[in-house]
């Protein structure tokens, strides 16, 4: 028996699924399901329910968990601290970030960190918010980069910075040519919107609820670039993250404008599993992070 079938029955027991068990550990489901057997073939018992209705463990499968759990982060303790003493910064690290974010603010620090640390391969996934906490809960990911980030007791949260949001519109708008506009403006607008389970949503909707203004979405989509697209045709205006429209800006096929009724913004965070075991490389990667997002 090594250890890393017993990572592997740990990543199945988390993530409850043996296509994400093998995607975690870069081994096929064939694998994930041989290395399972083995398992219960040394302890001679039955880990697993097996039942289509619902992924479940046995008995003894929870203690073999909790124990193997406990192995696990003694090992990967043992092995970070290792690579500290030799000053060695190697490894993967995996990566989830809103698209936002890993289109707009992730590439420039992924150069810096990669220029100082050739040896370290850093694999990013682009995910809807909801899916960067599970990827991160379930240990498919080590970090992710989200917006309004949620608390959760089973996650560590990092604040990095806060972006400033603003109105976008046509450059032909009428809006264009002022320097800031009050939120009650947007009331007789066409407003291009976020879809209701966007945490960007929520948190503007919970400003034009706090300022009294109620406002029509005629478009509503799950990404920025869309709606940058949407008001790009004058389709109607939107209100969004500062630092994802500075292309369109130089370019003048957006115009910003500042909100008069105050300063808002979209706070950005990393998180990670609580009690995750941190190697160099990750450790590094959220140091550069923090001085530079």
């Amino acid at each position: 028996m090594q250890i890393e079938s017993l990572k592997v029955f740990c990543d199945l027991a988390e993530t409850e699924s043996f296509t994400k068990a093998a995607q975690i550990n870069s081994v096929t489901q064939s694998a994930v399901s041989q290395q399972i057997s083995s398992l219960e073939r040394t302890f001679k018992s039955l880990l697993i329910e097996r039942s289509k209705k619902k992924f479940r463990l046995t008995r003894e499968g929870q203690v073999l968990y909790d124990y193997s759990k406990q192995i696990i982060q003694t090992y990967e303790s043992l092995h970070s601290r290792l690579q500290d003493l030799k000053d060695i910064i190697s490894g993967t690290i995996r990566l989830a970030t809103i698209y936002s974010i890993g289109l707009h603010d992730l590439p420039p620090y992924i150069k810096k960190f990669m220029k100082s640390y050739p040896t370290v391969n850093v694999h990013v996934e682009y995910r809807r918010a909801n899916q960067v906490y599970d990827d991160v809960l379930s240990n498919v990911v080590d970090l992710g980069l989200v917006a309004y980030p949620q608390k959760d007791s089973k996650l560590e949260i990092i604040p990095l910075r806060k972006e400033p949001l603003v109105f976008i519109c046509h450059p032909q708008h009428p809006f264009a040519k002022q320097k800031s506009v009050k939120l009650k403006a947007l009331a007789g607008q066409k407003v291009i919107g976020f879809e209701p389970d966007i945490p960007t949503r929520k948190a503007l909707d919970k400003i034009l609820r706090e300022h009294g203004v109620d406002v029509k979405l005629v478009m509503e989509f799950d990404n920025v670039e869309t709606v940058k697209r949407a008001v790009e045709i004058d389709a109607g205006i939107s209100i969004v993250p500062l630092g994802t429209v500075t292309q369109e800006i130089n370019k003048n096929t957006l115009a910003a404008v500042e909100i008069e009724d105050g300063d808002f913004f979209r706070p950005l965070a990393a998180i990670y599993k609580r009690n995750k075991v941190l190697s160099p490389a990750m450790k590094q990667f959220l140091t550069i992070l923090k001085d530079t997002i």
